[in-house]
């Protein structure tokens, strides 16, 4: 089974609805899934929450990313706050810093990050880290605001090994998603190869960063199986190692419980039966040839 540990399927990327993406995902051999719910109001974290409600084989993550750092209006953190209390949000996220595109101001960003940081240990939640080009600034913030007792996950990890160290010795674990499949990409295939096995997850952040033989278009969770398969090269490991030990790290970070993992659960079990069926109709079909 894999666990696709980040993904956004919020109307506003899918407007048709998740539904059919996820049992594509499912079909794929993805047993359950982490939805973020992001944006400049509070409609895509109450979408998060309310599909992760509906669907056992969903959780969700929300937070205030730092591109919409500025929308952060009284009544907006008062809903979030509200929001990440709910039984099925497993962290706060993805908040943090990106300095590449600006979006808010950077000491806006700092505040908001700060601020979900406080949130995260009112709630005794881990937290889900976006950061870009903002390395010194992001790995002072967490250490000034005690993260290390909360720990987390450096989600869409496109930094190289000095960094991820520093992350690791921080407590927080490390997402790989499709940029690991880029051919270019050569200091994340370092990561990859360099981060323990107790320590990584896999992610598509769809609908962006679809991986290869995707790029260029819109991203879902079913690709993560690619993005698997190209970590299990780099690793000289079985996929089925990647598998097994990026869902058990989801699972054990954030302390997924057995109610709340039964989705995810019935997920395996599908995805096992229906490898079957087929393994089942191939050997079938050698047999009258």
């Amino acid at each position: 089974m894999l666990i696709d540990s980040h993904c956004h399927l919020d109307t506003h990327h899918l407007p048709a609805g998740p539904d059919a993406v996820i049992e594509r995902a499912i079909a794929a051999g993805v047993g359950g899934l982490v939805c973020v719910g992001v944006g400049g109001d509070p409609a895509p974290a109450r979408f998060a929450v309310a599909l992760a409600e509906r669907r056992a084989d969903v959780v969700a993550v929300v937070g205030l990313h730092p591109h919409e750092a500025s929308a952060g209006s009284p009544a907006f953190f008062d809903e979030l706050a509200s929001l990440v209390r709910r039984e099925r949000v497993i962290a706060v996220g993805e908040i943090g810093l990106d300095y590449h595109y600006d979006f808010s101001p950077r000491d806006v960003q700092r505040e908001v990050f700060r601020r979900m940081i406080a949130l995260a240990h009112e709630v005794k939640k881990p937290i889900v880290i976006h950061t870009r080009e903002a390395s010194d600034d992001t790995l002072q913030i967490l250490e000034d605001e005690g993260a290390r007792a909360l720990g987390g996950v450096f989600h869409c990890f496109s930094e190289d090994v000095a960094f991820a160290r520093k992350a690791l010795d921080l407590g927080f674990d490390i997402s790989l998603s499709g940029i690991v499949t880029f051919p270019k990409a050569t200091a994340l295939h370092e990561v990859a190869r360099f981060v323990p096995s107790d320590r990584y997850y896999v992610e598509t952040d769809s609908p962006y960063l679809a991986p290869v033989p995707f790029r260029g278009k819109k991203c879902e969770p079913a690709y993560v199986a690619h993005t698997a398969r190209r970590i299990a090269e780099l690793r000289g490991v079985a996929f089925e190692q990647v598998a097994q030990e990026t869902s058990a790290n989801v699972i054990r970070r954030f302390g997924l419980s057995r109610d709340t993992l039964g989705g995810f659960l019935a997920g395996a079990e599908r995805v096992h039966r229906e490898m079957g069926d087929l393994e089942g109709d191939v050997a079938g079909s050698r047999d009258t040839r």
